[in-house]
């Protein structure tokens, strides 16, 4: 009796990969609609008979909002530093890396609440402090998912799991999507404000 030959692997799934890319395009989507009503309700405020949109008294300190897009190069770099260590099977190199990306999004959120603290911006004081602290508050809390997600993976990958770096290549691709939709933020509302 002859025995049919086993059939080959089945192709990897991707779905960790495939799930951080669809949560990022839509993160993009929300923050690009948010942003744009900040552009058109900004639009409206300076043509207006007043034209003023930040409200009097308000001065949003540039320096700290500089360092909140200057942190992106390093946990975009470190985030790639772990994806080539996982691939080369270096778990100290790795978890170094999804370290020190889990500590520049913690430096990350530390910036942004010392420009909030800095601004001494009531909430309700109009448009545009409702708008501020929705798209700042909602790329905060994208900060705090990337720190758990960043948890997470070195959880995962040190834990053993060594031979499934999809995860290290999600969180990467996490921290990529969000450095993108935050440098858009950063432009429309701490540069052209």
């Amino acid at each position: 009796m002859l025995a049919l030959p086993s059939p080959a692997a089945p192709a990897p799934r991707r779905q960790m990969l495939v799930g951080t890319a669809l949560v990022a395009g839509g993160v993009a989507t929300l923050m690009g609609g948010m942003l744009a009503l900040y552009m058109k309700f900004r639009h409206e405020a300076l043509a207006a008979a007043d034209g003023r949109w930040i409200p009097k008294g308000i001065s949003v300190p540039l320096v700290p909002a500089n360092v909140l897009v200057i942190a992106l190069i390093p946990i975009c770099l470190f985030s790639q530093w772990a994806v080539y260590s996982a691939k080369r099977n270096d778990k100290q190199h790795t978890g170094l890396a999804l370290g020190l990306v889990a500590l520049m999004g913690v430096a990350f959120i530390n910036a942004q609440a010392f420009i909030w603290v800095t601004m001494k911006l009531p909430v309700n004081q109009g448009t545009y402090s409702y708008l501020f602290y929705a798209l700042t508050g909602a790329m905060t809390a994208l900060a705090i998912v990337g720190v758990l997600f960043s948890a997470a993976t070195a959880f995962r990958y040190l834990g053993g799991r060594t031979t499934d770096r999809e995860v290290v290549s999600a969180h990467a691709l996490y921290w990529y999507a969000f450095s993108v939709v935050f440098a858009v933020l950063w432009f429309v509302v701490y540069v052209t404000k």
